[in-house]
């Protein structure tokens, strides 16, 4: 078999599992009156002193809904989340980065699995079906193989509880030098082999490698949530790559109507969670719901 027909018919085999998710769906023009609901990530709410506080902010500024981190204290979520009439779609795992699961170091990753039967405890008290978690990162010392594997072992431990409990864990894509691709990503998912890990897309974070509108379709239906954020590519190069995220939602390199276009493509009915800063006061809170709810074409 020549080179080139045995690599094409080796990525096929690969990822031929991966094109089921979205092939064959209708692809609509334009969906005006989209089922999204639109949250807001509990970090990038930056006022308020308690967690009250905070789910009335995001109420009054128009969000459906609250993204809160784990470890929290329960009961006050709960009274806030009863009071406001807020959702909780989704809880992020607050510990893993201090406690990776690509850990070379056991002990570490044992505290990492810890914190994350806490986080997916934190979401079925709260009605979430979904957690955020990164599952690891590569460094110089840890290497690719060994983030891929070492995580996969320990989110296999894991995963009988979040069967257990109906908690999807949706790992995220982001700045960890780990799934650099939306193949690989589809892949790293689908070796799970259960509903219930599934993919967390972040708009934001991809543009460095990539645009999300491709992503998004090669993932398909195995996204879970969706993160908006917004990056500056222009920015990012004169001023250093972190500082492509300081930049209003809509005005940097995020193709939206594409990225849109492409949710409906898939047929993507979840969740849109603003993680994009400028919530420091009630007003610039209100200006991300306003603007978040102008690039999903929902009823004002």
């Amino acid at each position: 078999m020549k080179r080139r027909e045995f690599t094409r018919n080796t990525i096929a085999a690969s990822f031929g599992v991966m094109a089921a998710p979205y092939l064959g769906i209708a692809q609509p023009e334009k969906s005006p009156m989209r089922s999204i609901k639109r949250g807001i990530m509990w970090g990038n709410i930056g006022f308020g002193t308690s967690i009250m506080e905070k789910f009335q902010a995001a109420k009054a500024a128009g969000f459906d809904g609250v993204e809160v981190y784990s470890h929290l204290n329960r009961e006050e979520v709960l009274q806030a989340a009863k009071q406001t009439g807020m959702i909780i779609p989704s809880v992020c795992d607050s510990l893993h980065g201090k406690y990776s699961l690509s850990d070379p170091d056991p002990k570490v990753r044992a505290l990492g699995v810890e914190a994350l039967k806490v986080t997916l405890e934190d979401a079925k008290t709260y009605g979430a079906d979904t957690i955020l978690l990164v599952p690891g990162r590569v460094t110089e010392t840890i290497s690719y193989d060994q983030c891929w594997d070492l995580s996969i072992i320990e989110i296999r431990k894991v995963l009988p509880l979040a069967e257990k409990l109906g908690v999807t864990i949706a790992i995220e894509n982001v700045w960890n030098n780990f799934l650099l691709s939306p193949l690989e990503a589809a892949r790293y998912v689908d070796q799970f082999n259960s509903p219930y890990v599934r993919s967390y897309f972040d708009c934001g974070n991809v543009l460095v490698i990539g645009w999300p509108e491709h992503w998004i379709r090669i993932l398909g239906k195995r996204i879970a949530r969706l993160h908006i954020k917004e990056f500056s590519r222009k920015i990012a190069d004169k001023q250093g790559k972190w500082a492509g995220f300081d930049v209003a939602l809509q005005e940097g390199d995020n193709n939206w109507q594409a990225i849109v276009k492409a949710l409906d493509e898939i047929g993507y009915q979840g969740w849109a969670t603003i993680e994009q800063p400028g919530g420091d006061n009630p007003q610039g809170l209100k200006e991300l719901c306003h603007r978040l709810t102008n690039i999903l074409n929902l009823p004002k």
